[in-house]
């Protein structure tokens, strides 16, 4: 799907790559501070450096592969599927609140730590910023390019905004909700019984993921909610 540089599908769909990195890449911050706290002072902005670098150019790879395959007849709807869950799973308390993170005490140690935690992090990421990117690989680059340095360099700061307004977690996974609805009904496999859709039909898909997965996580969070904090006097 082309879009123009100029028009406001192009800029929404940025928008939507934006937020989707920001929601769903605010763990890799602590996982970049875990791999490097025991780096010397001096090696320690050289391991972040390094680690990122390397992070974010498998995701970038693997991301553009993503969106080529996504033209394959199926694959939107299997990853709009899997994508409508990991909204859900946005909403839901986590199970523990560490990161199984070993602590590198060598530079390249913590680059390798880094890149390995990212890569299994990302498969949520990835599916979801291939389906924003709608099979421009252009549009796919251009919003990593903007989204990949705020997140490098602001990600401490989301993660305060998410645990100060939860309401920011709940309109991400709203987003991916959307975002997944969008993909399932343009899953080429399905062309044949939308071809005389109306045009509306993919925004009123999408606002049906959108409140399905808000509404289904927020049910499973009320019947799992989060534990209690314990202070031991």
């Amino acid at each position: 799907m082309a879009l123009e540089l100029t028009s406001p599908a192009f800029w929404l769909a940025v928008f939507q790559i934006i937020a989707i990195d920001v929601v769903l890449s605010g763990d890799n911050a602590v996982v970049i501070a875990l791999a490097c706290r025991n780096l010397p002072p001096a090696q320690r902005k050289k391991g972040i450096f390094w680690g990122v670098a390397g992070a974010v150019s498998l995701r970038v790879a693997l991301t553009a592969f993503a969106a080529l395959v996504m033209n394959l007849p199926w694959l939107k709807l299997v990853g709009g599927l899997l994508l409508l869950w990991i909204g859900v799973k946005l909403l839901l308390p986590e199970e523990d609140d560490g990161h199984d993170i070993n602590a590198a005490d060598h530079l390249w140690g913590a680059v390798k730590t880094i890149i390995v935690a990212d890569f299994v992090m990302s498969l949520d990421n990835v599916i979801g910023v291939a389906g924003a990117a709608q099979g421009s690989m252009f549009l796919l680059l251009f919003g990593l390019a903007v989204s990949i340095p705020l997140i490098v360099w602001s990600s401490q700061l989301i993660l305060k905004l998410m645990e100060r307004w939860p309401v920011v977690v709940t309109l991400g996974a709203a987003l991916l909700g959307f975002v997944a609805g969008e993909m399932i009904v343009s899953d080429p496999g399905l062309a044949a019984f939308v071809a005389d859709a109306p045009a509306w039909l993919p925004k009123a898909v999408g606002l049906t993921g959108a409140v399905l997965v808000v509404a289904i996580g927020k049910v499973l969070e009320a019947r799992h909610p989060a534990p209690a904090d314990i202070t031991v006097e």
